[in-house]
């Protein structure tokens, strides 16, 4: 396998893992009428009614990103960047297999799903082309802060909910960009690795 297909391997399983999930969200957060995205945390949906579609889903992005890493690593050539994304599967996995009631250990994968998520973003600039690369320093340091913010419990008018979706929201958006982008093989790659693509 060439590393050009890989990089379309790898973009395709980035789609499908965060557009999967973030339909698994809306489509929970619709089959419980009580649920509100301001006062619950996503987490929420890992228990009860939803937890078979939302842990179901969430354990499946996992999943594609630690496989997506793996390639990206052999076409990219740069483990710095695959292991980044490894870190952020293994938390987004870990936050399915281990839901809310299980306390510390899915706060601890929630944690560095989330904190690892932002910096392979912010990373990920070295790679793509502006105005992209710019845009993916601002959505990896949007969930930073917020993830700062939601940790000191400084939720301002967002609530509780509010301000974890501004943790999780970024990082999605930045993988379904990142995602076309690796698709379309437009990355900036130094060292011998993957040229773009015309």
């Amino acid at each position: 396998m060439d590393g050009g297909t890989r990089l379309e391997i790898a973009g395709l399983l980035i789609f499908i893992g965060a557009g999967q999930f973030l339909t698994a969200m809306m489509i929970g957060a619709a089959l419980r009428p009580s649920y509100s995205i301001a006062t619950n945390t996503i987490s929420d949906l890992g228990v009860g009614s939803t937890a078979l579609l939302f842990n179901t889903s969430i354990v499946l992005l996992g999943i594609l990103i630690v496989i997506a890493a793996y390639l990206l690593k052999e076409a990219m050539r740069s483990a710095p960047f695959a292991m980044l994304l490894i870190l952020t599967g293994i938390g987004a996995a870990g936050v399915g297999i281990f839901p809310e009631t299980t306390g510390a250990p899915h706060l601890i994968f929630a944690l560095i799903a989330f904190l690892f998520g932002g910096i392979s973003a912010i990373y990920s600039s070295r790679f793509t082309p502006r105005p992209f690369g710019i845009i993916s320093v601002i959505l990896g340091l949007l969930t930073i802060i917020a993830l700062v913010l939601f940790s000191t419990g400084n939720y301002s008018s967002l609530h509780q909910g509010g301000m974890e979706r501004l943790i999780v929201y970024p990082s999605i958006l930045w993988a379904l960009c990142f995602s076309g982008i690796l698709q379309a093989g437009r990355l900036r790659i130094s060292g011998g690795g993957i040229s773009n693509r015309s």
